[in-house]
């Protein structure tokens, strides 16, 4: 299976990176694409306006994406999952909410408000970090924990907090500009906050529960949808800066610096990281198709092949890393020079593998 990025739509990407990173947010060439793509609605059923591709077609996508820029591609990823909710959505809303042709999602998975039921609405406090797309996006959402009218944690039947995701409109929030990382910089994933903001019974959802929609693939399982997405921007990344490595030490070596045994030692450990990042690539990508194909022929996943989803897309994400920091001693000072293609994307998959999901190998 391929992606279906054109070298057009490549070369247009490549042309204003660096200007979205200058930026600090995807510059209006890029986001007019992923517009006309309709690469913020890829989870988005068909019938709210979305492109009907199924989990297998998107994850190579956006791999090609995260090749071709990774901040693009980390936020057409974080915003287009968030557009996966679309499938848990009270239908009447969600007509609405994808009845704009530049919607786009974006929020946090972290429960950081509460949301107290009065009368036939929610109120809403609340700050959550690292919203990528916050700049553009038009839809948030945010996890709170539900209150009591005496301002008491609303508890659940083994005594726990009970959780639930809000679906926020862009006029309701205010985005706190903050985004200062060295890397994904124009992903514009800021904070945003909420103060004493009503909304209507019907902009709350639980994954994974209750499917709204008849479409394919609500049910996978959204710890590894997410585990997923995630790591093949990584393997993306990793790849975009294999080719800039070989193509850096190609042009020092033609200045005469180094021996023909330096050149080959070079040489067999660029052949070697790039085969080991397809072997590790190719692995990941049975996995999770072997996982698909289990919920498209069965209707449900075995356990144990979903726990070979999160090792893989671990593996893959830790491994993507790892060969791009044993190729970087060998691409001189224009790696370490923050204005260059290949620092910038040494930077990005560096930030990127600070996803709390993939710490941990």
């Amino acid at each position: 299976m391929k992606n279906n990025l054109s070298p057009e739509t490549t070369a247009l990407i490549k042309q204003y990176a660096a200007a979205a990173e200058e930026m600090g947010e995807l510059h209006p060439a890029l986001l007019q694409l992923a517009y006309e793509h309709n690469w913020f609605k890829l989870f988005v059923p068909e019938v709210y306006g979305g492109p009907g591709l199924t989990l297998p077609e998107i994850l190579r996508l956006e791999e090609a994406i995260a090749e071709a820029d990774g901040s693009l591609g980390w936020t057409v990823t974080l915003c287009s999952g968030a557009g996966w909710f679309a499938g848990f959505l009270d239908p009447e809303l969600a007509a609405a909410v994808f009845a704009d042709p530049k919607i786009c999602f974006a929020g946090s998975g972290a429960i950081g408000g509460t949301a107290m039921k009065v009368k036939h609405s929610y109120l809403i406090n609340g700050s959550w970090n690292y919203a990528s797309g916050a700049s553009h996006a038009t839809i948030f959402t945010a996890n709170c924990i539900l209150k009591t009218a005496d301002g008491h944690d609303l508890l659940d039947d083994v005594g726990k907090p009970v959780v639930k995701s809000f679906i926020l409109k862009r006029d309701e929030v205010k985005v706190i500009s903050g985004w200062s990382y060295f890397g994904l910089v124009a992903t514009g994933s800021h904070s945003f906050e909420v103060h004493n903001v009503e909304v209507p019974l019907n902009r709350t959802f639980e994954i994974n529960k209750d499917i709204k929609v008849k479409a394919v693939g609500f049910d996978y399982p959204f710890l590894q949808l997410a585990e997923t997405t995630l790591a093949v921007n990584s393997l993306g990344m990793a790849q975009h800066f294999i080719n800039l490595a070989q193509d850096s030490f190609n042009r020092r070596s033609g200045q005469k610096r180094f021996t023909q045994a330096q050149k080959s030692f070079f040489e067999s450990t660029l052949y070697r990281c790039s085969q080991e990042l397809q072997e590790i690539k190719r692995s990941f990508y049975t996995a999770f198709d072997l996982s698909w194909q289990q919920l498209m022929s069965n209707g449900a996943i075995a356990a144990d092949q979903l726990t070979e989803v999160s090792r893989l897309s671990r593996k893959l994400a830790h491994g993507s890393r790892r060969m791009a920091d044993e190729l970087f001693p060998y691409c001189g000072l224009e790696a370490a020079k923050k204005e260059t293609e290949i620092n910038r994307v040494w930077r990005d998959l560096h930030t990127a593998s600070q996803h709390a999901l993939l710490t941990f190998e």
